[in-house]
């Protein structure tokens, strides 16, 4: 599918740093190699590259331009993927919901946003339904089987939306434009949509590149991880830079024996579990047996135990152990913690990554000393641009030039968090 009039001049969207020129990239030079796998099939870069476009053309027919927003109530799929990228194609910023969330707590992320379409799963249409704020969106896209027969015309199947959609001429979308409003709760009121742009994905990717050593064409991530959470599309990204596939494994209960299984069928190299997630796979009494190809292992949202990070040493002994800690809105990694020296700095979350600055304040933002508590502020290219909507929250966020996580932490001698 071209996106110009002239096919020897190629858009000018192609040479920006984002998720969708990588993807076109890759869709170029490996168009047959798969770039997302679920339930065992996979879509190609060139079928990736196909199917956003075609969702960009639908978006656009109906409406969709830049500065929109286009929401996404789905489990974790590859429709997922292509429904940010078509809407991230036009400059209308995506938004991730938690379809664990009640009607009320949808409403309200929907009242805010205000999105001009959401693409929603068959399943989850009925949740959808129940928040009132989903009256007043333009184009609801229904992803699954599903009979819309008795729906309002704006209701259309995703299949359907994508079919025989004519080329269309992409903007030429900034990096500095938002790609995602993530929504996070923080610790009081109501969720606040925290507003990432290309640019901070892009730099998100190059910390994870570095962190944890992605420079092997032959890795296969695996993302456990649901896609409303950050640390979803925060993971996904760096594979879609190096151009390796990604295994999106189905949400539901987590199945230790059933995980190891989907393991080994996808020969995956690259995985991140919580602790309690790492703790029951390291429990597998035929774990020894498996035929396991995992080369970077790593773990966040919670503290390990030194038990768990023992068990993880013995168990996965040839794996590079990397511990990860941060915010949505810092795209998330702000501090890397390596499994050499997880057990000597036990409650550590690791040293702040190179790519970001980061100050440890008091109440005045005066730096505190090594070994005292104060709160951890940061700049830089993985911040995020502040709140969508709440200009009063996002000058508080940033009081001092600086942003405020919110975390209080020590830091000692050697520069461990």
């Amino acid at each position: 599918m071209t996106t110009s009039a002239d096919p020897a001049q190629a858009p000018a969207w192609t040479f920006r740093n984002h998720w969708m020129a990588h993807t076109s990239a890759h869709a170029a030079m490996r168009p047959d190699d798969p770039a997302l796998r679920h339930r065992g099939v996979s879509t190609t870069w060139a079928q990736l590259a196909e199917r956003f476009l075609r969702g960009a053309a639908g978006l656009q027919e109906r409406g969709v331009a830049e500065g929109d927003r286009v929401a996404l109530l789905t489990l974790n799929h590859p429709w997922f993927v292509e429904a940010v990228f078509a809407a991230n194609s036009l400059g209308a910023m995506a938004v991730p919901l938690n379809f664990r969330l009640a009607p009320p707590e949808l409403d309200h992320i929907l009242g805010d946003s205000t999105p001009s379409a959401v693409f929603v799963d068959a399943m989850l249409l009925p949740l959808l339904k129940a928040a009132p704020a989903s009256a007043s969106i333009g184009t609801v896209v229904v992803i699954g089987e599903a009979d819309l027969s008795a729906e309002a015309p704006h209701v259309v199947a995703y299949e359907q939306f994508l079919a025989a959609q004519p080329p269309i001429e992409l903007p030429d979308v900034s990096e500095e434009a938002v790609a995602l409003i993530m929504y996070t709760s923080g610790t009081t009121g109501h969720p606040k949509g925290a507003m990432l742009s290309h640019r901070n994905m892009q730099v998100q990717a190059l910390t994870c590149i570095r962190a944890m050593g992605m420079v092997d064409e032959t890795d296969v991530g695996f993302l456990t991880a649901p896609f409303f959470h950050i640390a979803g599309l925060g993971s996904v990204v760096a594979n879609i830079v190096v151009g390796v596939p990604t295994v999106i494994h189905p949400l539901g209960a987590f199945d230790p024996a059933e995980v190891l299984d989907a393991y080994e069928a996808e020969g995956a190299t690259i995985v991140f579990n919580v602790p309690m997630q790492w703790d029951l796979l390291c429990s597998q009494p035929d774990i020894d047996q498996r035929d396991l190809k995992l080369r970077i292992i790593s773990w966040g949202a919670a503290p390990a135990s030194d038990t768990t990070l023992r068990e993880m040493a013995e168990k996965f002994p040839d794996a590079l152990n990397v511990a990860v800690f941060g915010q949505t809105e810092t795209s998330p990694i702000t501090c890397v913690l390596r499994g050499e020296d997880s057990l000597r700095k036990l409650g550590s979350v690791g040293q702040p990554i190179p790519t970001i600055q980061y100050r440890v304040v008091d109440p005045l933002m005066n730096d505190v000393a090594t070994g005292e508590v104060g709160e951890i502020v940061y700049r830089g290219p993985t911040v995020t641009q502040g709140y969508w909507n709440k200009p009063d929250a996002t000058a508080e966020a940033f009081a001092g030039g600086w942003f405020h996580s919110g975390d209080l932490v020590k830091q000692d001698e050697e520069g461990f968090v």
